[in-house]
């Protein structure tokens, strides 16, 4: 019976997918050891990988999505468990959650049906909503989509940044007039996945670790609480990918460009330190 292939690390990936035939149908399973529904979501692939005998045309592959940042971003997973059904190299389909019905349906759906009694075995389906994440509070009690981080444990008396919801029918001009106030929120500006007390992709993860070393204070926004956001920052910043670090409303770029410069320039920031802000 075919099982499930734990992948140690990037370079692993890389060569156990292209050394899979053309017509191998791919389960690319992203996880993370403290996300509860991962837990669920190994038993059901665990199981639905034993219902395939072991020549079947299908692989079973295991990731932890913060050990392969890299491959993470490229299959742009936001949230675990996700899994990417692959073949040849092109993305069939996506699943995201922890419904067992949902991920059997996808991976028949292109691999065809597997045999044995174990596929009845398969747990039932679970729908796993998303805890709403808050960056900060507002009196209002709308969405406060980002927040500041002083880059210490007491976030209690620091200013609380909130952006505008988007109205519907926001032209794309509004969207870039936002956006223009938007990296201009506080001086130091992230834009990342998830918020720095629970980054949802190991680049944000490494970029608020670096900030938090150099005690840097910085704004944050939360791109997967607002598609718009996410989508029209790529176009307006013309760089695709996250996390993103602003200053004085000017691009820095992403994690590698702030590790290089805060290696270039020591005093990279200082002025922005919760150090200097207390003096």
């Amino acid at each position: 019976m075919t099982t499930i292939q734990d992948i140690a690390d990037e370079q692993a990936f890389r060569s156990t997918i292209s050394a899979l035939p053309p017509s191998t149908l791919a389960v690319i399973y992203f996880h993370a050891p403290w996300a509860k529904p991962c837990e669920q979501m190994s038993v059901i692939l665990k199981t639905l990988a034993s219902t395939y005998p072991a020549n079947a045309p299908i692989s079973f592959l295991a990731l932890n999505a913060e050990e392969v940042p890299e491959i993470s971003e490229n299959y742009d997973v936001t949230a675990v468990p996700y899994i990417v059904l692959q073949k040849d190299g092109k993305t069939l389909e996506t699943v995201s959650g922890s419904d067992a019905a949902k991920v059997r349906a996808a991976v028949e759906k292109y691999a065809g049906t597997g045999s044995g009694d174990s596929k009845a075995s398969l747990p039932p389906a679970q729908k796993v909503t998303r805890p709403a994440q808050s960056n900060g509070t507002g009196a209002s009690g709308g969405k406060n989509l980002a927040g500041y981080a002083p880059s210490a444990s007491d976030l209690m008396t620091a200013p609380v940044y909130s952006a505008s919801e988007q109205q519907d029918g926001e032209s794309k001009e509004e969207l870039m007039k936002r956006l223009a106030e938007l990296v201009k929120a506080a001086p130091v500006m992230l834009f990342m996945k998830g918020t720095p007390s629970a980054p949802q992709c190991g680049f944000s993860r490494q970029t608020v670790s670096v900030l938090r070393e150099k005690g840097v204070r910085y704004g944050f926004f939360n791109i997967l609480a607002d598609d718009e956001v996410r989508q029209g920052l790529k176009e307006y910043a013309d760089w695709p990918t996250f996390p993103q670090l602003w200053v004085d409303g000017e691009l820095v770029g992403g994690l590698d460009i702030v590790k290089e410069e805060f290696e270039n320039d020591p005093e990279f920031l200082t002025q922005y330190s919760v150090n200097k802000a207390a003096a």
